[in-house]
């Protein structure tokens, strides 16, 4: 199989963000900021766009200064609303931090050398990240603003891809004690998107099937057809949901859950604590 060009994915990545940070703005119009966002407990829209709009200017901090270690993301975290925050004013404000981020990505190109939280360490992947970062909260967005939300097949599927790697790595996990009680014989997970056909170009023979092998580490992810202790179904979207704690895992949400649900319950919450932080 022909390998995409990474220049070409690059771009694409930073189209995406522009386009879905336009999107965001656009579910929003007319929206009250004091509206509640259901996807983030305790957070209104205008606590979401300081979000949004912080953490983009963080990325865009470490991409043009180059950076070779953390830089601080108090922008990212101290989201409190002003008494006068307006719609208006916020997605102003966010498709300027927005542009000013996506110029900086073009400028850097995808092989310039900064710091990244996991393995990368270039701007390639503040790119990627930053998608997905982008895609679920238009999600918050649109939910919060009651408009319905759709996300093309290729994005959501790459979106999986993204998360399920970051769920190798051990500072995925809260702990090393954490990651290590994960592991144990029989611990596999299979997860299977029943519209992956819709997706074009995906990667590897079962593009919208993932293995996830907890037996030992390290934890591994592969694009395979494996009988598996957990089982999980449903669409793109709504899996990339549930993994984002968007969704249950019910049919209710989309989701059909087989075998030890138990287990996944556990290794999404672990997995996940990177969302809480």
């Amino acid at each position: 199989m022909t390998r995409p060009n990474p220049s070409a994915v690059y771009d694409r990545y930073v189209s995406r963000i522009a386009d879905q940070t336009a999107q965001l703005v656009s579910a929003l119009d007319g929206a009250d900021a004091a509206a509640p966002v259901p996807g983030c407990p305790g957070w209104t829209l205008a606590h979401l766009l300081r979000h949004v709009g912080g953490t983009h200017s963080w990325a865009e901090t470490i991409v043009r200064t180059r950076a070779t270690g953390p830089v601080p993301d108090d922008q990212v975290n101290e989201v409190t609303p002003d008494a006068d925050d307006d719609i208006a004013t916020l997605t102003a404000w966010l498709t300027k931090s927005t542009a000013r981020f996506v110029d900086t990505l073009r400028d850097a190109g995808p092989d310039a050398r900064v710091w990244t939280p996991a393995p990368g360490g270039t701007p390639l992947f503040w790119a990627r990240r930053m998608t997905y970062e982008t895609v679920v909260h238009r999600f918050d967005a649109t939910a919060a603003a009651g408009g319905a939300y759709t996300l093309g097949a290729d994005v959501a599927l790459d979106g999986l891809d993204e998360w399920l790697e970051f769920s190798t790595l051990p500072q995925a996990y809260e702990s090393e004690a954490t990651h290590r009680a994960l592991l144990g014989p029989g611990r596999t997970l299979h997860f299977h998107a029943t519209d992956a056909a819709d997706a074009p170009g995906g990667p590897g023979p079962s593009p919208g099937e993932w293995f996830i092998d907890l037996t030992e580490a390290p934890i591994s992810v592969s694009h395979t057809h494996k009988k598996a202790a957990t089982a999980v179904r449903g669409p793109l979207t709504d899996l990339l949901l549930l993994l984002y704690q968007r969704r249950a895992p019910t049919l209710a949400d989309g989701i059909e859950v087989l075998g030890d649900k138990d287990l996944l319950t556990t290794w999404m919450s672990a997995a996940g604590h990177w969302l809480r932080r």
